[in-house]
């Protein structure tokens, strides 16, 4: 065979040979674009309308971990990031799941921007063969309410204990010295202290277990501020004259507020008797109703040991004490200001307070004001 006849064998082989290779890979190109991808995974009947209903937060995740659905409790939770979870914890939890299909229950924390932390409990549970199903459950006022418990448990058997345990020693201090008639006088005398103090506290806890739940009042009725302001000077009106302090009030007449009259009057008496035991022997109370754009606010003034900023917060807390040496002396129980603060919140009121360390302090107590029925015109009394 001639080389031109060998050349141009060559050159047909070469051809064929690409020609085919070119062919195999358009075929198979065309192969993979045949092939069937995976289907999303879909949700079960009747899941996405149970989901859209809950009042609880729900997420359901794929094989993938991307977020197939979730209840809009979820997003405002800020469980769902994107497509995704924004919680480290659930996304683990829910891959121990998928991997070996057992129900599992954490508790977690979901950070907020503004506040602490919330505290929630998820449940996280297989939803068919790819799906995963996690319910959230915001715990956060539980856990506070159950802490709020156990420290009033701790608080209220401590307050209990002290004057309990003072009257026992006063009591066998008489026993052991019948022949000293002054002595049994000034310890019988102290007993009447303690037993005093101990009934001033058993019924504020008993006032505060009514207000605690900051329910509103069923029936208001028009409560005088006037005879609330009253009633609060001459209860402590023996309190102020052993110290020598003058309680005047100074500020507008005929007003009533619309409410309960034993909490409104409790309340008023609490923030002038807290006023009295926070104010230096001959210092001056100041009891000012005034009424403002459809609102009482009754404004008490000391001239006593003012309250330091970071304190502030707390006084309104059960038991919290600014001068924690000093409650003794002055018969406190440590539950006047959160009482007038439930009964602020049980009329839709509010509670303030202004104070300046060494100076003194103004507690301002803001209630709905009972708004009279017009005076009918004179066309309208001819009717």
């Amino acid at each position: 065979m001639d080389p031109a006849t060998q050349a141009f064998l060559a050159a047909l082989l070469g051809a064929a040979v690409a020609g085919g290779a070119v062919l195999a890979w358009h075929l198979s190109d065309r192969q993979q674009t045949q092939q069937p991808t995976a289907p999303a995974p879909v949700l079960p009947p009747g899941v996405a309308a149970v989901l859209s209903v809950l009042r609880s937060s729900a997420v359901v995740v794929d094989q993938s971990d991307k977020v197939v659905q979730a209840s809009a409790p979820a997003y405002a939770m800020g469980l769902v990031r994107g497509t995704g979870l924004s919680s480290t914890d659930l996304a683990d939890t829910v891959a121990e799941v998928r991997r070996d299909g057992q129900i599992r229950e954490i508790e977690m924390f979901v950070p907020r921007t503004n506040g602490p932390d919330r505290t929630v409990i998820a449940r996280i549970a297989p939803l068919g063969p790819r799906l995963v199903l996690a319910l959230v459950e915001d715990r956060t006022r539980e856990r506070r309410v159950e802490a709020v418990r156990r420290d009033f448990v701790a608080n209220v058997s401590h307050e209990l204990k002290t004057p309990v345990g003072a009257i026992r020693v006063l009591a066998e201090t008489i026993l052991a010295a019948p022949d000293d008639p002054e002595a049994v006088e000034r310890f019988a005398s102290r007993m009447l202290t303690e037993s005093d103090r101990l009934s001033q506290l058993v019924q504020q806890v008993i006032e505060l277990s009514r207000l605690q739940g900051d329910e509103p009042i069923d029936a208001p009725v028009p409560v005088s501020v006037d005879h609330a302001v009253d009633v609060a000077i001459d209860t402590c009106a023996i309190d102020a004259d052993a110290k020598h302090i003058t309680v005047v009030t100074d500020g507008d007449e005929g007003l009533k507020v619309l409410g309960n009259e034993e909490q409104v009057t409790a309340a008023v008496a609490n923030l002038v008797a807290n006023a009295v035991h926070y104010s230096d022997p001959g210092a001056k109370v100041l009891v000012a109703p005034r009424a403002t754009e459809g609102f009482i606010e009754i404004s008490v003034v000391d001239q006593g040991i003012g309250i330091p900023q970071s304190d502030i917060d707390r006084i309104f807390e059960r038991f919290y004490r600014v001068d924690p040496a000093r409650h003794r002396s002055t018969g406190g129980t440590g539950l006047g200001l959160s009482i007038v603060k439930h009964v602020a919140a049980t009329h839709g009121g509010d509670v303030r307070v202004w104070s300046v360390e060494g100076q003194g302090s103004t507690f301002t107590l803001s209630l709905p004001q009972h708004a009279p029925p017009p005076h009918p015109t004179q066309q309208e009394e001819r009717r």
